[in-house]
């Protein structure tokens, strides 16, 4: 009444705001180290690892990381992000749109089994992975990285959740003007499902820029490594002795960008997306 808040409730929300702020600078703070060892010597980086600040600027690790095959790859790595992203997006929203509005027997076994792909453990199909990529002689090459990624359940799983969220009328509306099944997904319903398509592309890029298990099964020769195999590399120790961290954490640093970017460029599509799939849930 007289405008004054209950001192319990401001108890409340300092403790609330206390430890936000804690786990935000814990979960922000290996970042900062990251950054931090990217531009120190090599002996101020083993000196002194756990602090943020260099003594002195140095970028040599970054120009020993050009020195390696850092670019080659980076270039095997936008390759494979791009054409994965691409496939992922098209063949996910094509099934994911089959599944919500096509009648056809065996669609609910065709959505349990896409669950059921989604509840089993990646590590599991690697050894069957590798398997099948050697019987269809796809191993050691681009088709080996790219197909089987080309596709996921969780992708399809989104996008069968959002396009259930449109209103059948405005398909209706398309076929008593013509069109059929595919122009009323492609020219109606794929545009209106943008929020999802923003979504499912943030979550395409970075499965495929941060993928490592599949790398193991698929390639061998290190002119097809991606950014996560090679930078396993030189964590490893390959490049000889010593930390290396300004070189390890300059390449981590490096291979965060991109993502980083995508995700700050495009996350308020994505927030709104996962909202909207939460209030259709």
């Amino acid at each position: 009444m007289n405008g004054r808040r209950d001192p319990r409730a401001l108890v409340s929300a300092f403790l609330g705001y206390a430890i936000l702020i804690f786990f935000g600078l814990v979960f922000l703070y290996p970042f900062v180290i990251q950054i931090g060892n990217a531009f120190k010597t090599e002996a101020d980086a083993s000196a002194h690892p756990l602090s943020p600040i260099p003594a002195a600027v140095d970028l040599n690790g970054f120009h020993q990381l050009f020195g390696t095959d850092f670019p080659l790859w980076l270039g095997n790595s936008v390759l494979v992000t791009v054409v994965v992203t691409a496939g992922r997006v098209f063949l996910d929203s094509l099934a994911g749109y089959a599944l919500a509005r096509l009648r056809f027997r065996g669609r609910g076994a065709v959505f349990n089994a896409v669950l059921a792909v989604m509840a089993v453990p990646g590590v599991v199909l690697l050894i069957p992975k590798f398997l099948v990529l050697k019987q269809l002689g796809i191993y050691n090459s681009y088709a080996g990285l790219i197909v089987p990624l080309l596709a996921d359940a969780a992708g399809v799983f989104i996008m069968k959740q959002f396009f259930e969220s449109i209103p059948v009328s405005v398909e209706e509306a398309a076929r008593i003007d013509g069109a059929g099944t595919f122009r009323t997904f492609w020219s109606v319903v794929l545009p209106m499902a943008r929020p999802a398509l923003i979504t499912l592309t943030i979550l395409s890029f970075q499965g495929s820029w941060n993928e490592f298990p599949h790398t193991l099964v698929a390639v061998q020769d290190p002119a097809l490594f991606t950014l996560p195999r090679g930078l396993a590399d030189l964590v490893s120790g390959s490049l000889g002795k010593g930390n290396q961290y300004p070189l390890k954490l300059g390449a981590a640093l490096l291979a965060t960008i991109p993502v980083a970017v995508i995700f700050v460029v495009f996350q308020r599509y994505f927030i709104r997306g996962a909202n909207e799939g939460g209030d259709k849930g």
